[in-house]
């Protein structure tokens, strides 16, 4: 009882009032606050760990994404600052400009910066690190207050707000209001998914393998952390013994893989997603490896030897409490650190393939606050909110009828990266071309997909936004859940708050073509076409009308000439009326000559 009304005492001490409050310092969630403060609202940015940035800023030095003119907005200006600083740094012709490939790959310090500055350069941000949720308040269904508790001084805050924003990649401002979630796989016929699931797949020849029942069940893909390695030894920090709990037995299946044959190179080379020659047929592809700058590397944990350690380390996490999520953690951290250490110095490893691990180690100028090591966990997927509509891998595959994936007249972002999900369970007896749950890169089915706004909302719940945990199938989820289309999904979410307190409503009665409008005035893309850019006149015409059915490829002809049959069935879709009777070039009072130029002239006729 006494604890009890010492929280109530500290509850009522303080509170704090905003428009938009932020919980989850996220890229999705950094996006979301950036977005909200730049329309003129007041921000609470809310994050759980020390920094800001999630794993952008914590050892994820890539961006992953395939098809880069399908995100642009914040992220794209990210990428942008990035670039610049390691121009103005070292001079734009230098091998570190390369390396940073226009700006999408990055030290996490460079990364940390940039998003550091970016949140400090709106005045209308305030920012709370090394807070975490312990309830959320709710009149009726809607959301109005979360208590937050400062970890370091164990105070308690009230943040109040007109709109609350989950930039979690746990879902944990949804799950604490109240709304309902999805966690683990859908089955195979739930949503009539080809690859749901209980699912083994040969990650080269994407077949399916004996075991592949399709059964839906509560396994999570495996978490990792994201290594920032740097080969200069200046920079080094050695390991020079094994984290707590280190066992050596747990990474002999590796030694197996790599007897075995499975280290070799990939039938087929793909850049961009770790392949790394050095490595190639020997142990040390236990790990993936992609190059930054300034001599340092982005290190992902490959999934495909069947030695995996990770999976199944993780299936309490997304329910756990706060202390069961550390446990968890630090337990992934030491397997992490563990691996390392057994590449580096078992005799088990050969000679040679223990020099090519001992070039790499932790950086000493990254993560300094954390012992060189990443703050945060790679949570790849956990709680998914159930909202108006859930996303599905039929959504990112082109639909029988037409030469593109499923229109949504409330798009408002575009995803790109291919169906990927980690494995959810080790090794098994019989199993022995693929972990069960790794699917692997599934581009030769996914396509650039519009995403609708309504996977943002919930269900019943008022005054909240899920851009990160959003609603989706654990397989769609497996395509949704990449940062770059995080902050295209967050920068939606500011921007729909700002619209939802203007208007004195609620995030399910948003205008979404204001929405459409607002967020490709900032150089978002919401329909992907293959043949423009943002450089072209007419992309935010063409865009939006690409969410209302014009277009049934991914070709937009922006300078072919407009002819009367189309324009007369643009016109229908448009102004859902039938068109004017007289010639076309009498229909605005510019005359519109290519298809670019009608989309624009129809576009301005229906703005509101």
């Amino acid at each position: 009882m006494t604890a009890l009304v010492l929280v109530l005492l500290a509850t009522a001490a303080q509170a704090a009032d905003f428009d938009v409050v932020v919980y989850g310092g996220t890229p999705g969630g950094v996006a979301a606050a950036i977005a909200a403060a730049r329309q003129g609202r007041s921000v609470a940015l809310i994050e759980y760990h020390k920094h800001i940035g999630g794993m952008t800023t914590s050892g994820l030095g890539k961006s992953d994404i395939e098809t880069r003119e399908a995100i642009g907005g914040l992220f794209r200006e990210f990428t942008a600052k990035v670039r610049a600083h390691y121009a103005e740094m070292y001079g734009p012709t230098h091998e570190n400009v390369k390396l940073s490939r226009d700006g999408y790959y990055y030290e996490p310090s460079v990364a940390q910066r940039i998003f550091d500055r970016m949140v400090s350069d709106e005045s209308k941000i305030r920012l709370f690190t090394d807070h975490r949720i312990e309830e959320a308040i709710r009149q009726g269904n809607r959301v109005t207050g979360i208590r937050v508790r400062n970890r370091a001084t164990n105070e308690i805050t009230e943040f109040r707000g007109r709109i609350f924003i989950d930039g979690t990649y746990e879902g944990d401002l949804l799950a604490y209001a109240g709304a309902r979630y999805r966690l683990g796989r859908e089955s195979r016929a739930e949503f009539n998914e080809l690859h749901a699931g209980v699912i083994y797949q040969d990650y080269e020849t994407r077949t399916f393998l004996s075991g592949s029942t399709g059964e839906g069940d509560r396994r999570i893909t495996a978490y990792t952390y994201r290594l920032c390695l740097t080969t200069d030894p200046a920079n080094s920090r050695v390991l020079t013994a094994p984290p707590p709990e280190y066992d050596r037995t747990r990474y002999l299946g590796y030694i197996d893989d790599w007897k075995s044959g499975r280290m070799g190179p990939p039938k087929i080379h793909k850049d961009g997603v770790g392949y790394f020659a050095p490595t190639f047929n020997t142990a040390i592809r236990a790990i993936s490896i992609a190059e930054l700058p300034n001599r340092k590397t982005d290190v992902n944990m490959n999934p495909r030897p069947l030695g995996f350690v990770f999976a199944e380390e993780n299936y309490g996490y997304p329910e756990g409490t706060w202390e069961e999520r550390e446990r968890i953690a630090a337990r992934i951290r030491n397997i992490t650190l563990g691996l390392l250490y057994f590449l580096q110095n078992d005799e088990a490893i050969p000679a040679e393939h223990r020099a090519i691990a001992r070039r790499y180690h932790l950086a000493k100028d990254e993560f300094t606050d954390n012992g060189n090591f990443p703050f945060q966990l790679y949570v790849r997927e956990a709680r998914r909110l159930i909202g108006l509509y859930t996303l599905t891998e039929n959504d990112t595959i082109l639909t029988p009828d037409s030469g593109r994936t499923k229109i949504h007249p409330d798009s408002i972002a575009a995803g790109e990266f291919p169906v990927d999900s980690f494995p959810a369970r080790k090794r098994e007896k019989g199993h022995d071309v693929a972990l069960e749950g790794y699917i692997f890169m599934l581009d030769q089915l996914t396509r650039p997909y519009q995403i609708p706004y309504r996977i943002m909302v919930p269900e019943i719940v008022d005054g909240l936004l899920v851009p990160v945990a959003a609603s989706t199938t654990h397989v769609a989820f497996s395509t949704v859940r990449l940062e770059p289309t995080w902050m295209a999904l967050g920068q939606a979410a500011g921007v729909a708050a700002h619209l939802a307190i203007a208007a004195d409503t609620q995030p399910r009665s948003v205008d979404v073509d204001q929405l459409q409008r607002t967020i490709l005035d900032r150089n978002q893309v919401i329909t992907f076409f293959r043949d423009i850019d943002s450089k072209d006149p007419h992309h935010a015409s063409l865009q939006y009308f690409g969410t209302k059915g014009f277009f049934l490829d991914y070709y937009a002809k922006s300078k072919d000439p407009i002819d009367i049959e189309t324009a007369k069935r643009w016109w229908r879709i448009a102004r859902k009326s039938e068109p004017p009777t007289k010639p076309i070039e009498h229909w605005f009072p510019t005359q519109p000559r290519t298809r670019g130029e009608f989309c624009t002239a129809l576009y301005r006729t229906i703005a509101k």
